[in-house]
């Protein structure tokens, strides 16, 4: 079986970039984040909106990130995203993120995230990540 492999095109805009025109590395986990959050849209079919009610979560939190900076990006650069889960844990997953400009890979991204929940102390707490939920990022 195949993982689930999220594409998405990013135009490269001037906020996005500082005053050389080059993007802030800072906006790369901002991408990241996006892609994450659509990856698990596309995978699950719910709007992130309804993700936390179906499924009993207050979010999917950043616990650690990091990136390799191969190429400037600059203003008006067309990106191409690809986000891939490539580590399922009982409450945590590792995510990859590759960012290219025609063939040149120009960002490579790893993240790991915790399924998580509110306790009855309002606390946040990891939560084991539903066996369903897992088939679907599978079974791409």
């Amino acid at each position: 079986m195949a993982n689930l492999v999220h594409r998405k095109q990013l135009m490269i805009e001037w906020g996005h970039c500082d005053p050389a025109g080059i993007v802030f590395n800072s906006r790369f986990f901002e991408y990241f984040d996006w892609c994450a959050w659509e990856m698990f849209e596309a995978a699950l079919g719910v709007p992130r909106s309804e993700l936390f009610v179906t499924y009993d979560i207050m979010g999917i939190p950043l616990v650690d990130a990091r990136a390799l900076f191969h190429v400037p990006v600059r203003f008006g650069d067309v990106v191409d995203a690809t986000s891939e889960i490539v580590e399922f844990r009982r409450s945590s997953f590792d995510l990859t993120h590759r960012l290219s400009i025609g063939s040149e890979v120009v960002v490579e991204g790893r993240e790991t995230r915790v399924w998580a929940t509110r306790d009855k102390d309002d606390r946040i707490r990891a939560k084991a990540i539903p066996a369903n939920v897992i088939a679907r990022f599978r079974n791409a």
